[in-house]
């Protein structure tokens, strides 16, 4: 971080190159020292200060200005570095005037001109004064700023892309928050076009998309090559096990994921019975060390990129991305897994983002402090985020629509919900309708059993129910089943025959589709086993059934 600023103002050029001179020679080790000639300059020099996230420690400003007295100008510069030390430098005819702004402009010291020898008379006063400021000082957050609405969906997604690329951020609340209106202030922001985003070097962007963010921040959406031996399509657990096992077996790998790597996976709170790690981790983590991992062995990570189509020119496997550029390789692996099915209930959609959340939304739960909190689901992930989000919640109550968590969670994770005093959970219950104008305010609830509804206040409803694969794009080229689920192996045979199309003489490999060299693993493929491990297993083994099959095209 760079060193504090001392900010020296005279609009006589000889005093401020002479005050200047003192200040670097005492301070330059410790402080950066600033200049201008006017108040209004240095007014200006201070929005760029504050838009570079930097601290003033200290202002020494002549009195006697045109245009602008010193204490006039302190009085504004208060409003934008309210901490920092304020002195005045006056003339013997503006004493009376020095000693007025003790109390107006609450300076704290005077001084008279000239202040030669700066050892006696200039030094010891500032010394005490950045003593005193140095001990009270707290350095700033230097990451990313997210100013915006709790409630505004674009505000939410920004959050949710940040944190699951594993970016800091320091979130600040329009509505709420008396420093979020002075960011919007100091870069002319207009309110209607929130969220805004403030970067450490002082740039800035509204209503920003994932890929204008993706590339302030150095994440990599084109890649370096037209070509290469595998290219993994999602970066979940399989995609990123493949991706390991690819490239440090020796295959030039690119790992394209549209969103951020980790998957559905990468958004769970706690997964405590993944093999080696007794106290468990969480997605997040387990997202990042693979990344690390991966990034080690070469592996290239477009993110957010999206591939939209796929084509085959033998013996090549061709993807076409969203921004048209197309990569070519030998051998293709599908690992998109799946993402959480909507609520089908009305209005819910102007909800999403805005009390309404898919998945456990991490960036959400400081939200959930001393809240009601609903999550409809019975699946590991929502008794995860149930766990998770009832340390910060008043109450979290599980709405699940079967008759018993034991069909579908695991059973350590549904002893640890019995064993949590704030976690209720409702069988046979299901939502039927959402409440709120411009935020979640209620949901209305009934108890298939009993026909009985009720509707009870909440601000937050976390949805994590069924699974839904993504694979419109692979419509005409792959096998897939009727919920869009990709066929292989054995699934793709009918009365022992290979699927239509099929010229090879071999049966497909087990995670092979219909078309050979394009491979799937992880949720995404018919009949996988929904869990981290196994995704991460089907990842590993792709690998050796793709070189099986590079040595034989």
């Amino acid at each position: 971080m760079a060193n504090p600023i001392l900010l020296t103002v005279d609009d006589d050029p000889g005093v401020l190159r002479v005050i200047e001179r003192d200040l670097r020679q005492q301070y330059g080790n410790s402080f950066r020292v600033l200049r201008a000639d006017s108040g209004a300059k240095a007014l200006s020099v201070l929005q760029q200060v504050k838009l570079r996230n930097e601290m003033v420690a200290l202002f020494l400003v002549d009195q006697r200005m045109p245009q602008m007295t010193g204490v006039q100008f302190i009085e504004q510069a208060m409003q934008i570095f309210p901490y920092a030390k304020r002195v005045l430098l006056t003339a013997y005819a503006d004493t009376n005037a020095a000693v007025s702004a003790i109390n107006t402009a609450k300076i704290d010291y005077y001084l008279m001109k000239p202040w030669d020898p700066p050892q006696e008379i200039l030094y010891p006063i500032l010394n005490d004064l950045l003593d005193d400021w140095v001990s009270s000082y707290h350095p700033p957050f230097e990451g990313i700023r997210v100013i915006g609405s709790r409630w505004s969906p674009k505000s939410h997604q920004i959050k949710d892309f940040l944190a699951r690329n594993h970016v800091p951020y320091q979130w600040l609340d329009i509505e709420t928050e008396e420093e979020a209106r002075q960011w919007v202030i100091y870069t002319q922001c207009d309110t209607a076009h929130l969220p805004l985003l403030m970067f450490p070097d002082g740039l800035f962007l509204t209503q920003p998309t994932h890929v204008q963010i993706a590339e302030k921040i150095g994440l990599k959406t084109r890649a370096e090559m037209p070509f290469y031996d595998l290219i993994i399509v999602g970066a979940g657990p399989a995609g990123l096990a493949a991706a390991v096992y690819g490239a440090s077996e020796g295959l030039r790998t690119v790992l394209i994921e549209r969103e951020a790597p980790g998957g559905q996976a990468g958004t769970s709170s706690q997964i405590e019975n993944y093999l080696g790690f007794p106290s468990g981790l969480s997605g997040a983590e387990l997202a990042r060390r693979a990344v690390i991992q991966a990034k080690r062995f070469g592996v290239e990570i477009l993110a957010p990129q999206e591939v939209v189509g796929i084509r085959l020119e033998d013996p090549y496997r061709i993807v076409k991305l969203t921004d048209g550029t197309e990569l070519s390789c030998h051998a293709l692996l599908i690992a998109t897994g799946v993402s959480y099915r909507q609520l089908d209930v009305s209005d819910i959609d102007k909800l999403t983002g805005a009390g309404v959340y898919y998945g456990a939304a991490m960036s959400e739960v400081l939200s959930c402090l001393n809240e009601d909190v609903y999550i409809v689901g019975a699946a590991n992930s929502a008794g995860q985020a149930a766990v998770y989000i009832s340390k910060y919640a008043r109450n979290v109550t599980i709405l699940v629509r079967g008759d018993s968590l034991a069909k579908s969670m695991s059973k350590y994770l549904i002893d640890r919900i019995l064993a949590t005093e704030n976690i209720k959970v409702q069988l046979n219950t299901s939502v039927i309708k959402v409440h709120g104008e411009t935020n979640l305010e209620a949901i209305t609830i009934v108890d298939a059993q009993t026909g009985e509804k009720q509707t009870v206040p909440t601000k937050l409803l976390f949805i994590l129910i069924g699974a839904r694969p993504h694979t419109d794009w692979l419509a005409g080229v792959l096998e897939r089943d009727e919920q869009g689920f990709i066929l292989t192996g054995s699934s793709l045979m009918r009365e022992g025959r290979c699927p239509k199309g099929w010229k090879l003489v071999r049966q497909p490999f087990l995670l092979e589709s219909n078309v050979p060299g394009i491979f799937v693993a992880g949720d995404v493929r018919y009949g996988s086993v929904k869990r981290v491990a196994s995704g991460v297993g089907e990842g590993a083994i792709a690998v050796q059934f793709i070189h099986q099959y590079l040595n034989k095209v």
